[in-house]
């Protein structure tokens, strides 16, 4: 029997206490430490009860608490305090770019299939949610005119409990939307607005919510309403759930839907950001979208398309890129493809590595490449593995050519850094920290704190993360059924003032997080020491589907119930936001051995140095860049090598962690001189904040993506828009008459005015003759090519020099020159290519077409 009609009820707020709900409602309470703090005074056990979603726990507040609260004129003072400097922050016109020209209106757009916002957001699964969720937060801090897009997860990703011989079981709670921070858009009837997609032969209605994240919204998509069919309703359902087919139907939702939902509610983004190829589709619909309302062909919107949109890639193996079978997009793009005007065969190949396989899977990453001026991955190693991986994309392109980027991946250090420490922070730095967190005169100031205050800092939140160990134990084995004995043990477990070693993160093959365990004797040696003992916590979740990740789970928990390991190397179940805090916060040492270079950027590393825990890790990933050879804020695993034998690999990489471990760490640790403290440690410390800190910092990342995409696609919409989008159609139209003569163009007689030999310093003069079939010298640009060779005349590194135009030579055949300087000794080679070239072509690269000498 189903209710006839449903009502959302909610506490009846004294009119004293209605700010409440304005600070309830804002995901800034999630940075905000005061805000958290004020809710967790009022009742700090059902605080936590409640998963600290500040709206849950209003409505399970009893009216008496209310009332009272409505006459503390305490409670009250500080509470207007926070309110009025919630108002001040949304109030703010100071903008990092006022990259619309007022700071007005919706410029860019920003889709993500996951966020992680809050524990009381629970639509995130690890690292790339995390990462959105800190690039909106620092978009907020920034002022910046974004909005995010992303799908409102009905039972988001899945929690984690283990069996009593520790494998992994998934259950799914519910979210409650009403009962979370958010609110539902409605239309001017003020019913649900909604939009709709069309899946095969059936529309798919979507309703939306709004999360307000600081000064910013976020608009998530929900398909679970009356007017879809129960198989369509499930299409939220879960984040990264079920089959292909339902991962196509998800990301349909999330980029057409995406689309559709910010022209409903009245926005216009000039530039969409895709986090991961998820949302490529996007692309599409933006694509079709000009085509329906301007007139324009896709050509022209391709182009205009491609010249205002953003492309980050996260995934640093081919696996981990979603790719659809030819049939499957057949099912939901056939008709798709007719309204864009294209021959199916022509739409699969923007998502194919070589458009000719007719057999090759569409894959979402390819899509977004080729529907993107501006590509990038994680890290400066990520983006070189990501040209890597990607170069059959733009085959005439050496590797170090193809158009993909870097722009390394940074945490929001307000979200993450312990209240204790923050406080620490405000004595010392002053409140730029909060404000102006890349600022590196800021950072600098982290010397000034006193060794005894940081260390004694540390130690309580060491102290802090023992004391929650404890009771998560204690709770996972009254789950399982445990034993009186196991409960006492889960009690006395760890040792507060024993050196803490934390690895948490996705439990997939590659992370190896076993690798502690290739020499079980030896790691006893290590815990077991009479003086200078190690304890480790493990924390993290393996794919459902991942069988191999759940064993290295399994094999990790059993080694944690043995008498010899137990007390000092625990697992805690359901790694979430919470259990990240209280880790990355008051662990002294944060692991990482990931196989290089399988780890795109790893963010967590960046969150412990924030709190001044030192970083243990393979060179991979943003470590790869932050390391020091001097151990300046922590150790590396290995020298950055990469070995054709894994097994071999593990063994060499696993002896490398042991003897730091116990030649280096250790030592440091426990060499306790003045004062007791750890001088050399707490120098690491500060050394980490000084130089880590603001280099890793979301804000730094925000802001490189403001200069090196967002301000510049922003800046060629506006020119292509012009005049009925007339640029755009005459950039579309240079380019096909571009490709029709590009074959034809050709390189002769290229000369240099020297000898075999050269000497440090030496110019020479490089001729090069050109023939341009048609073409205008302005529609190619001639460069040389240069660098230093290996023995088969590959080159090993590369610059480039423009070639100017000269004489003319022949019909069509036009002369170039240009100076090349020689610096260094060595192997040396050079060659001439010739670009493509227009004043708004942002790159000469995306086209892939090249022509060499």
């Amino acid at each position: 029997m189903k209710a006839l009609k449903v009502y959302n009820v909610i506490a009846r707020l004294p009119e004293e206490l209605t700010p409440l709900w304005d600070l309830a409602y804002n995901f800034w309470f999630s940075w905000k430490h005061e805000i958290s703090e004020l809710f967790s005074r009022i009742d700090h056990t059902l605080w936590h009860e409640s998963g600290k979603n500040p709206v849950r726990f209003l409505n399970q507040l009893s009216q008496e608490t209310l009332e009272e609260l409505a006459e503390d004129e305490f409670f009250l003072d500080r509470l207007n305090q926070i309110k009025h400097s919630l108002e001040s922050y949304k109030s703010s016109t100071k903008s990092y770019f006022e990259l619309d020209g007022h700071g007005r209106g919706t410029v860019v757009a920003y889709f993500s299939a996951e966020y992680g916002i809050s524990l009381s957001l629970p639509i995130y699964s690890g690292g790339l949610g995390i990462l959105a969720g800190d690039h909106l937060k620092s978009a907020s801090d920034l002022n910046l005119p974004l909005v995010g897009i992303g799908l409102c997860y009905q039972n988001g990703y899945f929690r984690q409990y283990l069996t009593s011989d520790g494998w992994q079981q998934e259950r799914y709670p519910i979210n409650d939307f009403e009962q979370m921070p958010l609110s539902l858009i409605k239309d001017k009837n003020n019913n649900p607005l909604t939009v709709k997609v069309t899946l095969r032969d059936r529309d798919v209605h979507i309703q939306i919510w709004k999360a307000d994240v600081g000064r910013l919204s976020l608009y998530l998509l929900d398909t679970n309403i009356s007017q879809n069919a129960s198989q369509d309703r499930e299409i939220t359902a879960q984040l990264y759930g079920g089959d292909w087919e339902m991962r196509i139907r998800q990301e349909i939702v999330l980029g057409i839907g995406g689309l559709r939902a910010m022209h409903a509610m009245g926005l216009n983004p000039r530039v969409i950001h895709m986090n991961e190829g998820h949302s490529a589709f996007a692309g599409l619909e933006r694509i079709k979208l000009f085509m329906q309302n301007h007139g324009m062909s896709f050509e022209a919107a391709m182009e205009l398309v491609a010249s205002s949109s953003v492309f980050t890639t996260h995934t640093p193996v081919p696996a981990g890129n979603d790719r659809f079978a030819p049939d499957l997009m057949n099912k939901y793009f056939e008709s798709y493809a007719q309204e864009l005007g294209l021959a199916f065969k022509v739409f699969m190949a923007l998502g194919r590595e070589d458009p000719r396989d007719d057999q090759e899977h569409f894959c979402m990453t390819v899509l977004a490449l080729r529907l993107s001026r501006f590509n990038n991955g994680v890290s400066k190693l990520h983006g070189k593995v990501s040209r890597n991986m990607w170069k059959r994309v733009w085959p005439q392109y050496p590797v170090d050519d193809v158009p993909i980027g870097a722009i390394t991946n940074g945490i929001h250090i307000p979200t993450w850094i312990a209240p204790d420490m923050s406080y620490l922070f405000d004595r010392y730095l002053g409140s730029d920290w909060r404000e102006d967190p890349d600022c590196q005169r800021v950072w600098n100031q982290s010397q000034a704190i006193p060794d005894s205050e940081l260390w004694r800092t540390h130690e309580r939140l060491r102290e802090r993360l023992v004391d929650y160990v404890r009771y998560r134990l204690k709770e996972q084995t009254v789950a399982r059924g445990g034993r009186r004995h196991e409960l006492q043990l889960a009690e006395e477990v760890l040792d507060p003032g024993t050196l803490t070693i934390g690895f948490a993160r996705r439990f997939a093959t590659y992370k190896r997080a076993n690798i502690l365990l290739t020499d079980v004797k030896r790691l006893l040696e290590i815990v077991n020491h009479e003086k200078f003992p190690v304890q480790f916590i493990f924390a993290g979740k393996a794919h459902p589907r991942d069988v191999e990740g759940k064993k290295i789970i399994q094999q990790i928990f059993q080694y944690a119930q043995e008498e010899d390991l137990g007390h000092r190397l625990v697992f805690l179940e359901d790694y979430d936001m919470e259990i990240a805090g209280y880790m990355l916060q008051g662990c002294d040492v944060w692991l990482n051995n990931p196989k290089r270079p399988l780890e795109a950027c790893g963010t967590s590393g960046m969150k412990a140095v924030a709190n001044g825990v030192l970083n243990f890790s393979t060179l991979d990933g943003w470590w790869d860049e932050a390391y020091h050879p001097a151990n300046r804020f922590g150790w590396a695993i290995g020298f950055g090598e990469v070995y054709a034998d894994q097994e071999y690999q593990d063994l060499v990489e696993s002896h490398y962690l042991y003897n730091v471990l116990e030649k280096e760490i250790v030592p440091t640790f426990y060499d306790r001189r003045h004062g007791g403290l750890p001088t050399e440690w707490v120098r690491k410390m500060k050394n980490g904040l000084k130089e880590l800190a603001p280099a890793f910092s979301s804000h730094r990342m925000v802001e490189d993506y403001v200069q090196t995409a967002y301000l510049p696609a922003y800046k060629n919409f506006i020119a292509l828009e012009k005049k009925g989008f007339e640029q755009a159609k005459s950039l579309a139209a240079w380019r096909m008459d571009l490709m029709t003569k590009w074959d034809s163009v050709q390189i002769r007689n290229v000369q240099a005015s020297t000898v075999d030999e050269l000497y440090a310093g030496d110019k020479i003069r490089i001729r090069a003759e050109v023939y341009i079939n048609g073409l205008t010298t302005e529609d190619i640009q001639v460069e040389i090519y240069a660098g230093d060779v290996d023995m088969d005349g590959n080159f090993l590194s590369r610059k480039t020099v423009l070639m100017q135009q000269k004489e003319k030579v022949d019909k069509n055949w036009i002369a170039y020159e240009g100076m090349l300087e020689t610096f260094q000794t060595g192997r040396f080679g050079y060659t001439v290519r010739i670009l493509p070239h227009h004043s708004l072509l942002l790159d000469p690269h995306s086209l892939g077409l090249i022509h060499w000498a």
